[in-house]
């Protein structure tokens, strides 16, 4: 399967020029292409280019292949060898493409044992950075400090008519969803003295949002990068029982491209020890609320960083 095939073409939105920072150059990279993809989400561009930029600091000469569209594709490319590097979920690879049913919360041993499985596909894992884009609940700042909440399992010192939830439809009814979640917090669906069923909303993703800001459910199920955390001064609230699946963020090789080049992974590591969730909550707010250019804001972020330098 080419790229060609794919309907893909190199991204149209340019990375600006930029010179080595503690990203320095790889001897004998100078002669060698490197194809970086991504996902077409803003959290995936935003690393995208971040991959781009950062291979580019290291010598190679790179094809930018980001915005492809969907977790499939992209996964089906990597395997097959047409791009050489993206950013990926540990989650996202357990569950989707492994097809394992329950995620692993301990966030070392979800990565390793992600790591083990790639071998055979030729593909490296990178060290995992802190940035755990995972499911959570939040809430009203206002509220939140109201009631002394910070943790999940502060919602069961609540009344049983304060503890309203706004959920997607999908985790509403997912083996590892909602139902699960509660059993584990001790405040089960549909019981008097859990989360009677009539105290939860099912609405669209985006609404969640919305609708906890609003006051319209005291709990929302969000992700705990999204930019709207910020942007509606929403807190997200501790899996202090680690319920949630762990989804950070790691970069993953081409295994022959590594072994010619080992310190790319160092080089990487640079990047992604920089990445948590309020970084990434922070640069998702850039794009998504202030309408900038995915490459601009890692460009800037990258150099703010020391990574790189502006050429």
């Amino acid at each position: 399967m080419g790229l060609a095939g794919c309907g893909l073409s190199p991204s149209t939105s340019r990375v600006a020029a930029a010179g080595p920072g503690s990203i320095t150059p790889i001897d004998g990279a100078e002669d060698v292409e490197v194809v970086v993809g991504s996902k077409n989400f803003t959290e995936q561009l935003i690393l995208g280019k971040m991959a781009v930029l950062a291979a580019r600091a290291s010598g190679f000469r790179v094809t930018d292949m980001t915005n492809i569209p969907g977790s499939q594709p992209a996964r089906r490319l990597l395997v097959a060898g047409e791009t050489n590097l993206m950013w990926e979920y540990t989650g996202t690879a357990w569950l989707t493409y492994m097809g394992h049913e329950n995620g692993i919360p301990d966030q070392h041993e979800q990565w390793q044992v992600v790591r083990d499985a790639d071998e055979p596909n030729g593909l490296t894992w990178g060290q995992p950075g802190p940035m755990n884009n995972t499911y959570a609940f939040a809430a009203r700042s206002e509220y939140a400090r109201e009631k002394g909440i910070t943790r999940l399992s502060d919602i069961a010192s609540l009344p049983p008519e304060e503890r309203t939830l706004c959920v997607e439809s999908e985790f509403n009814s997912r083996n590892d969803g909602l139902v699960p979640l509660l059993q584990a917090y001790d405040i089960p669906k549909g019981e008097p003295d859990g989360v009677p069923r009539e105290n939860i909303s099912l609405l669209d993703t985006g609404t969640i949002y919305t609708a906890t800001d609003q006051g319209s459910c005291n709990f929302g199920e969000v992700f705990t990068t999204d930019g709207r955390i910020d942007a509606l001064d929403l807190t997200v609230l501790e899996d202090d029982r680690a319920f949630f699946p762990s989804y950070n963020i790691s970069p993953v090789f081409d295994t022959e491209l590594l072994s010619r080049f080992p310190g790319l992974e160092d080089r990487f590591g640079l990047v992604n020890q920089e990445l948590t969730d309020e970084e990434m909550r922070s640069l998702n707010y850039q794009v998504d609320v202030e309408g900038r250019d995915p490459a601009e804001v890692a460009h800037d972020w990258m150099v703010s960083k020391g990574l790189i330098t502006r050429g």
